[in-house]
């Protein structure tokens, strides 16, 4: 049996994913009504972000089919900048969202949902064998899998007010990271927050600008036909002088800046305070006001996430167009929560210490709701695959965003909130929205990962993306400006290309379309993308043995061995992505490695 920590967004891609791969799953979460929770900002996707959701999608998971059903506003974003920087993001009618997450995990074959709270971690032998819950005593497990989120000794700050809880409403675990010391963990205090909810009858819209639902975006999943909900528009607004001059005034009483909170929060997601405070120079500050649902009275400010006190909240909102006359309904927060350090994982999120416990979400130091289902969908294939004796699933940095984030993290660590960006990515020419099931389709097929019927639905269309590619040179498309092959069309960028009209008049889907007209507009970049994933590939086949120590290695520093140490890498191209290891040193280590030396009194690096 597997055990998975948490009903969150990587909880759920976790349980589900062992639930799949027919292991028998039991979720433990402190609230089964919270399931699924949008905690923060009700939307999916993003720069970055679409990319990992299109591939959780391939791999059976459930969030891109969830807010195809629930969003009610998708747009495409970057579209003018090029397909490899594309990305796809929609807002969520909140509600709906959980509820569907509840009703699917409710109804998932193999996966049992548990209302309870685990205090203790088992452990023998350096293999984990299972939990003690707060009520339920002691069960067993041949696997866990922790998805904590900001649970782990929750602290939330709300100007002087400190209260004990992971977010709005809801208790902290407190027992659980005492637990996690005990065996080891070295553990880091991070910080997220939210904004205020405003209610939409107050707000005066007519001082806003409105911003539209874009209707010619797809929907998120594969496997969709139609995106389901009616899309509504969202109104942008924003700060101005006097609301930073407000909020300069009450510096003192910011838990950021008094030093009530010490944690790190997530750069690329800064509150309004840090904002402020960090780039003076900034006449204001941009503010989406995005309905929370389609029935719902709730608006999310998104750009104003705060912790000052209450009455502060009040002053500075009401200085903002538009919301002058506002009510709010909740006032913003922040949290501060436990994570460990993600170095102590290997590439499979697997304790390297530890046999049998994965880690996946915030706790490993994340923020956002793709990355821990990304991080979720990844740790609970390898947990089933553990169970099942398998050899692991392990996404490269050429193959996938989740790749990416998961090297960025074992390899990199962090010092704050990890957030995906298509500029973290070095291949993302080849890795793009459009083709993620090129490239993990068969994995996903491989491993049992999807069900009969879409199973059956990849096949072919891999079959069919083969084939049109094979066939380009000879297909002939008729222009204004003359007939082409598909292959010469994808390629000019003085001729418009209708994908749309294209697909229906060669008889195909018009997503595999898209994929081969890309392939062939980037092919000389692609082309040049190939040599350098073949050189990343042939330091990533360069395993270093478990034991390898780096202590009488002649010529390699004292501060690279300390590094080496401490990540422990599984690869030489592990090795390449550390900060500050030369390329001497990369060659030094593959001398050595290369001479196969198992001895451990020579296996050492200095």
């Amino acid at each position: 049996m597997i055990i998975v920590i948490g009903g969150g967004h990587a909880g759920i891609e976790a349980a589900a994913a062992s639930a799949r791969l027919g292991v028998r799953t039991v979720m433990v979460t402190l609230s089964k009504n919270k399931i699924g929770e949008m905690s923060c900002n009700p939307a999916i996707g993003g720069v970055g972000k679409g990319q990992l959701v299109k591939e959780i999608d391939i791999l059976g998971g459930l969030m891109a089919e969830a807010i195809d059903k629930t969003g009610i506003q998708f747009r495409t974003l970057n579209s003018s900048r090029g397909s490899s920087v594309k990305s796809t993001r929609a807002q969520a009618d909140r509600v709906l969202y959980q509820k569907w997450m509840q009703n699917r995990i409710e109804a998932y074959p193999n996966l049992v949902v548990l209302e309870d709270e685990v205090e203790d971690i088992l452990v023998k032998n350096e293999k984990v064998v299972g939990v003690i819950l707060k009520r339920s005593g002691q069960i067993g497990a041949q696997a866990v899998v922790v998805t904590t989120g900001t649970f782990l000794r929750g602290l939330m700050h709300q100007g002087e007010l400190k209260k004990a809880g992971g977010r709005f409403g809801e208790q902290a675990a407190k027992s659980l990271s005492s637990s996690l010391k005990r065996l080891g963990f070295e553990l880091i205090r991070l910080k997220t927050g939210t904004p205020p909810r405003l209610d939409k009858n107050s707000i005066d819209f007519s001082k806003c600008v409105p911003l539209e639902p874009d209707l010619s975006t797809p929907p998120f999943s594969f496997w969709s036909d139609r995106i389901l909900q009616p899309q509504i528009r969202c109104w942008i607004t924003k700060t101005n002088r006097q609301t930073h001059e407000l909020i300069q005034a009450n510096k003192s009483r910011s838990p950021l800046f008094n030093g009530q909170i010490q944690s790190i929060g997530p750069r690329y997601c800064p509150s309004i305070e840090d904002k402020v405070f960090r780039f003076p120079e900034k006449e204001s500050h941009q503010i989406f006001l995005e309905p929370e649902g389609l029935d719902s009275e709730l608006v999310y400010p998104n750009g104003i996430s705060t912790s000052l006190p209450i009455d502060v909240q009040d002053s500075f909102i009401r200085l903002i167009p538009g919301l002058e006359d506002v009510k709010v309904i909740r006032y913003g927060y922040a949290v501060e929560y436990d994570a460990i350090r993600p170095t102590q994982l290997k590439h499979t999120l697997e304790s390297k210490t530890i046999s049998g416990l994965f880690f996946a979400g915030q706790i490993n130091g994340t923020s956002g709701y793709e990355e821990a289902a990304g991080q979720g969908i990844v740790a609970g294939i390898n947990a089933a695959l553990y169970w099942k004796q398998e050899p692991p699933f392990d996404l490269k940095r050429h193959e996938a965003y989740i790749g990416v984030m998961i090297d960025d993290l074992v390899t990199l660590g962090v010092e704050e909130p990890y957030r995906m960006f298509t500029s973290r990515v070095e291949f993302r020419l080849s890795i793009r929205e459009d083709n993620a099931y090129v490239r993990l389709g068969p994995k996903a097929l491989e491993l049992g990962l999807v069900n009969d019927d879409k199973k059956r639905k990849l096949s072919e269309a891999l079959e069919g993306y083969n084939d049109l590619k094979n066939r380009a040179k000879s297909i002939s498309i008729s222009t204004e400006q003359g007939s082409f092959s598909l292959e010469v069309l994808a390629r000019r960028t003085d001729i418009d290309v209708d994908a749309k009209s294209i697909a229906t008049k060669l008889g195909v889907d018009p997503k595999i379309l898209e994929t081969v007209i890309v392939d062939f507009k980037l092919a000389g970049y692609l082309s040049r993308h190939q040599n350098e994933i073949k050189a990343h590939e042939r330091l990533e086949k360069i395993k270093i043995p478990k034991n390898f120590r780096y202590g009488n290695i002649p010529g390699l520093r004292a501060e690279f061995r300390e590094k080496l140490e401490k990540i422990k890498p599984e690869t030489l191209g592990q090795v390449s992505r550390i900060p500050g290891i030369t390329p001497a040193c990369l060659a030094l280590l593959e001398i050595f490695i290369s001479k196969g030396f198992r001895d451990e009194k020579v296996l050492s690096c200095s």
